[in-house]
């Protein structure tokens, strides 16, 4: 289907043919770096859910400076992950996987460094669903995608790493900042001048990476997988704590029915020891504060089950 009118006498589009940059897209991650200087010391990248490749053209052109020395040129390690082929660009290394699947996070370590000790300074995720116009269905399977995005930079990103995802904004997002704060200490909602005015789009923009204590980074699938029985399976207290929680419902705080169901197995008992598991956890002071009342309305609740 070609281009509409609209998007003709769009600016940036014009600006992306006549810049050789293969989508407009790529203005939205120039305009990111402008305002947080996302790029400042990085020299290894993640680019998720990359086709058509315009963000990682960005990436290319920003971490390749013609400045740099070969030295530092060779240090320099761009990953490009997809489920699409797309056209090769110089620098960019291709990985055709899904994000979902922990051997794509296997396979994108093993870029880095062959002991994993080396690894990216940055993870971007540009993707989205298939739209359908229903806002909540939209902003729930957005919020599924990040989810996976979140899942893939717990393996890959190194501690103070940086994290960059598209959102479909809605008017509450308190539950999306404290699930981005359980892994890093700055969080963002930011809207580029790129981004048209009518989109509902938005982008996280996180620094200050920070496994919580205990953690095992998983992938996490809420639309295939057991949430609960997969956080299970790591023997991790932190993990069967994070787990739903992170993947929980949508933008707007509200629980999927999937989660509702795993939530009514979990007992007083485990409620009250997740909590006291994680006001001793090395969690912020400011994320403790946001899911304290959560916790105690929780406890409460299946207080007062309990006694009728």
């Amino acid at each position: 289907m070609g281009k509409t009118s609209k998007d003709k006498r769009d600016v940036y589009y014009r600006l992306a043919k006549e810049e050789g940059w293969r989508a407009r897209s790529a203005f939205k991650l120039l305009h990111i770096e402008q305002a947080f200087g996302i790029f400042d010391g990085v020299q290894r990248a993640v680019d998720l859910c990359a086709a058509p490749g315009s963000w990682s053209q960005v990436l290319a052109k920003k971490l390749l400076r013609s400045s740099l020395t070969d030295d530092e040129k060779l240090a320099v390690k761009i990953i490009a992950v997809d489920l699409q082929a797309m056209a090769p660009l110089p620098g960019v290394v291709q990985i055709q996987g899904d994000i979902t699947k922990e051997s794509t996070a296997e396979a994108i370590i093993g870029h880095f460094s062959s002991d994993a000790q080396q690894k990216a300074q940055l993870v971007v995720c540009d993707g989205a669903p298939d739209v359908t116009g229903v806002h909540e269905m939209d902003e729930y399977m957005q919020n599924q995608l990040i989810v996976s995005a979140l899942s893939i930079a717990t393996f890959v990103l190194e501690p103070g790493g940086k994290f960059v995802a598209k959102i479909f904004k809605g008017n509450d997002n308190c539950l999306l900042e404290s699930q981005m704060r359980t892994f890093f200490t700055n969080f963002c909602i930011f809207k580029p001048p790129s981004s048209r005015p009518s989109s509902i789009e938005a982008f996280v923009v996180c620094s200050g990476f920070r496994l919580p204590t205990g953690y095992i980074p998983q992938i996490i699938n809420p639309a295939r997988d057991d949430i609960r029985a997969l956080s299970l399976k790591t023997g991790s207290e932190t993990n069967r704590r994070l787990v739903p929680f992170i993947a929980c419902g949508d933008l707007n705080g509200s629980l999927g029915d999937d989660v509702v169901g795993l939530m009514d197995d979990i007992t007083l008992e485990d409620v009250e020891m997740a909590y006291d598991s994680f006001m001793k956890s090395d969690s912020t002071d400011d994320f403790k504060d946001v899911l304290n009342d959560v916790f105690q309305q929780e406890i409460a609740q299946r207080k007062k089950q309990t006694s009728q």
